[in-house]
């Protein structure tokens, strides 16, 4: 089920998904029902540097220049966010087509150039450039299960979504009455194409709904919406977005003069593909989040061609002896996958 956003919610017509940007799941025959719905949108293999030259040359520079950091405000006309945006719905979640965000970047809404750079490359990553916001990798929906399996509450709870390409983890916990959820991303292309829109459609045609998740089932969007707002809806008050390098990001949250809480829930991932990020990904944690808080990170056990995975993260994890680890669920179907929880030491 697709839909576009303009002055009023249509029936587009088919648009193809490119292999780039999202891939189909393996053992099809073996899938659950929720696994078809969300099969086209699913990239299920490790993340691509492209040719080996390329892989060659990102090994041997291990010092990368990361974006500063900016925030993103939320337009008063939500309009302008969702206008000529494709919805699409799987899990109860809405989200925007990545197919016409490329086509739409490629003709000229894309001011950082990443999607053209990704297409000429042929690549899913280039290291302080583009970290693959512009799919929705399999880990996101293994962590929304596990959060509904596991029955974790967000009610009253800070998030932050690290990471956050399409934003699913933050939008789940909106929906869980979460007290507040910022979103953050390498790119601010991918914030303002695909996060920012895939919450505020969500907002605006799920109103006050509330819930941890779906059930899985498709259900037809609403015929209409309208044609300008005359506030932000309420939820969306809740919501920060921030572009740029993790470090950077941690930086301007703890000098910004807006009022700022550590997170009580911090949501991630497949954002351990690199070792050479370990260091800044723990100290972003290390700092953000309340000493009470948890980290759900989700992740491969291995990212052939890139070199990292959760043991090897675990291991670093606990080589910095800050934070204790516990891997709460683990998926062998297709490549091992894990859901880690990771909570400060000395935490209750």
């Amino acid at each position: 089920m697709a839909f576009r956003f303009n002055f009023s919610i249509d029936e587009p017509e088919t648009h193809g998904k490119t292999d780039l940007q999202l891939c189909s799941p393996q053992d099809k025959q073996e899938s659950t029902e929720k696994s078809k719905q969300t099969a086209d949108l699913v990239g299920h293999s490790s993340p691509q540097l492209g040719t080996d030259k390329q892989r060659d040359e990102t090994q041997s520079e291990k010092k990368f220049c990361f974006k500063a950091a900016k925030e993103h405000d939320i337009p008063e006309d939500l309009n302008k966010i969702l206008q000529n945006k494709v919805m699409e719905r799987a899990s109860e979640l809405y989200y925007v087509n990545m197919s016409v965000v490329e086509m739409t970047c490629l003709g000229g809404a894309d001011g950082e150039g990443i999607v053209s750079q990704s297409v000429s490359s042929r690549s899913d990553l280039i290291p302080g450039v583009y970290e693959g916001g512009l799919k929705i990798w399999e880990c996101t929906f293994d962590l929304i299960d596990y959060f509904s399996e596991a029955e974790i509450q967000f009610t009253n709870k800070t998030v932050l979504d690290l990471g956050c390409g399409a934003g699913l983890l933050g939008i789940v916990a909106l929906r869980g009455k979460a007290e507040k959820v910022h979103f953050q991303d390498y790119n601010s292309t991918v914030i303002d194409e695909i996060t920012m829109p895939n919450v505020v459609a969500n907002c605006i045609n799920e109103g006050n709904r509330t819930g941890s998740g779906g059930d899985g089932k498709t259900s037809k969007p609403p015929l209409k919406r309208p044609k300008k707002a005359e506030r932000l809806p309420d939820v969306l008050t809740k919501c920060r977005f921030f572009s740029g390098g993790w470090s950077e990001v941690s930086q301007l949250l703890l000098s910004s003069n807006k009022p700022f809480s550590k997170y009580e829930m911090i949501l991630t991932s497949e954002t351990i593909y690199n070792p050479d990020y370990y260091s800044a990904l723990h100290d972003t944690l290390a700092q953000l989040l309340d000493k009470n808080g948890r980290v759900y990170l989700a992740s491969k056990a291995h990212y052939f061609g890139v070199g990292g995975g959760i043991h090897l993260f675990e291991e670093f994890v606990v080589e910095r002896n800050v934070f204790r680890t516990s891997i709460v669920k683990t998926i062998d179907k297709g490549l091992q996958r894990c859901i880690m929880e990771m909570a400060f030491k000395d935490s209750s």
